[in-house]
């Protein structure tokens, strides 16, 4: 397992994904004050959902939803459970924002932008 890697992905808006470019798409930047749990998903289709359904249609995500793909060390992994919220297909870690440091730091090459979807 310490070599294994597991794929995740995340759904974000414009300000989101303009930090992310800024750490040359190697970091998550930290989470506000008001969002204490980074939630990275399991599976493309649903970030796909989120970044479709919510994000584009979202003032504060600047009408633009993306859905990002990264790997993190499965081994770090292991000391988080995974999430089912709604559907099997809705499938998340819930990382405290104080453990995103630690998260940014088991992320393995660059974070990758897959799908963009905009708004009005």
């Amino acid at each position: 397992m310490p070599n294994e890697l597991t794929t995740l992905y995340r759904p974000v808006g414009q300000a989101e994904l303009n930090l992310i470019r800024a750490s040359g798409f190697r970091e998550f930047p930290p989470r506000l004050p008001e969002q204490p749990i980074f939630y990275p998903v399991l599976n493309e289709k649903y970030a796909t959902q989120i970044a479709h359904d919510w994000n584009a249609k979202d003032t504060a995500s600047g009408f633009a939803g993306y859905v990002l793909r990264f790997k993190v060390r499965t081994e770090y992994l292991s000391g988080y459970e995974v999430h089912t919220v709604g559907s099997v297909e809705h499938r998340e870690y819930w990382i405290p924002a104080t453990d995103l440091k630690k998260f940014n730091d088991n992320i393995v090459g660059k974070i990758e932008v897959v799908a963009e979807f905009h708004g009005k």
